[in-house]
């Protein structure tokens, strides 16, 4: 393991010396998990220290993420929605897609939890007992990654929450943030990544009434957006960012970040 620093080191020059004749300031549209929990906050100025790279990110949904990256309005797309991310490189907007980290989603609720959802054993069951007792529930409604997983647990539990005009059913039509603020405010359930519940500020009397199940893993993938579709992208400096975030030290970089000494996102590249 004694060659692991001198490895490093190679690959962090040669970084350097693939950005040196570009211009080193790019966009990246990503989710808003990632921006509200800090991690760009932790990992960004290494980027900046270490390649000499600026990065500028949009926080939004990942639905609205994609859609600006096939705008071209940005050079990286990192965002956590699989089979949207599968297309977008189907579609030819990147070459390919980076695995790039994992964490997973939480059901949150008041601690009361009236709907007895800590005694499900999975998440359909848990769902389907929320929609029983018409206990408030609040959506992101945004096309997020997190709205999309939402859609799939309702589905897995043959529920539609939005038929019949539900009054117990509500689309905050917003971020996690402001989502989760909705549902502290009127002592509703919601779906959330772990990452944006643990640097919540705001939880009260809140806590995590459903997890674990496997269906509620939710990875992150990061992608180069082509410049064969957007000519404008800064494929030097995007790709070079994109290498660092996968490469040793931006994995242990991912994996350092911590809130209230709890790792938020796990490393995941191969």
């Amino acid at each position: 393991m004694r060659f692991f620093p001198i490895v490093l080191a190679i690959a962090s020059v040669c970084l350097l010396s693939s950005i040196a004749r570009a211009d080193t300031s790019i966009l990246v549209q990503s989710t808003t998990s990632t921006r509200n929990s800090g991690l760009y906050d932790h990992i960004l100025p290494l980027v900046k220290a270490e390649l000499g790279i600026t990065v500028q990110v949009v926080a939004v949904g990942t639905g609205a993420a994609i859609k600006n990256a096939m705008n071209c309005d940005g050079d990286v797309l990192l965002v956590h929605s699989r089979k949207r991310e599968d297309k977008f490189v189907a579609d030819g907007y990147a070459d390919r897609r980076y695995d790039l980290m994992y964490n997973d989603f939480v059901v949150v609720g008041p601690g009361h939890d009236p709907a007895a959802i800590g005694s499900s054993t999975d998440i359909a069951d848990a769902m389907r007992k929320i929609a029983t007792s018409q206990e408030k529930f609040v959506s992101r409604g945004d096309d997020s990654g997190t709205h999309s997983k939402e859609k799939s647990l309702w589905k897995a539990a043959t529920i539609d929450p939005t038929s019949g005009g539900a009054a117990w059913y509500r689309e905050a039509g917003a971020g996690m943030g402001e989502t989760l603020n909705m549902a502290v405010g009127i002592g509703a359930y919601t779906l959330a990544d772990r990452a944006s519940w643990e640097a919540f500020a705001n939880k009260g009397k809140f806590r995590i009434l459903a997890e674990g199940d496997q269906r509620l893993f939710n990875p992150y993938g990061v992608m180069l957006i082509s410049d064969k579709k957007c000519p404008s992208v800064n494929s030097v400096a995007g790709q070079a960012f994109i290498d660092w975030l996968i490469s040793p030290r931006g994995q242990q970089a991912i994996a350092g970040f911590t809130v209230a000494g709890k790792q938020l996102f796990f490393p995941s590249a191969k």
